[in-house]
């Protein structure tokens, strides 16, 4: 049974960092693409950061580049994403998933629970 748990977020002041963990379990890690996806109250589920199966390569969003650092240590089957200098605007519950693209396409397994950042003073 595909497993994704998400953990690390909690309540920041802005410009404060978070590190989120996304523990995988009930499939091969190693031969996924992996994605963190955010969604804030009201607003669709939207793709921050991407990284490839050998975690060679990375992609972000324009509204996290430079900010998030996602990783992944695929001894550990787990998924990291870094957040540093956090805005009010990142205020969401945020999602791992796997996928067979980098980018593109539909994510592969059904969502886990996610876990909630709010960025607030």
């Amino acid at each position: 049974q595909v497993q994704l748990v998400e953990s690390g977020g909690g309540l920041v002041q802005p410009g404060g960092s978070l590190r989120l963990s996304c523990a995988a379990s009930g499939f091969t890690l190693s031969n996924y693409h992996m994605r963190w996806y955010r969604q804030a109250p009201a607003k669709e589920r939207e793709l921050v950061a991407v990284i490839s199966s050998t975690g060679g390569t990375t992609m972000y969003a324009d509204s996290v580049k430079g900010r998030f650092t996602i990783s992944r240590d695929n001894r550990k089957n787990t998924v990291y994403l870094q957040m540093n200098s956090l805005k009010p605007e990142d205020t969401a519950v945020y999602y791992c998933n796997a996928a067979l693209q980098l980018w593109d396409g539909v994510p592969r397994w059904s969502w886990g629970q996610g876990t909630q950042v709010t960025v607030s003073s």
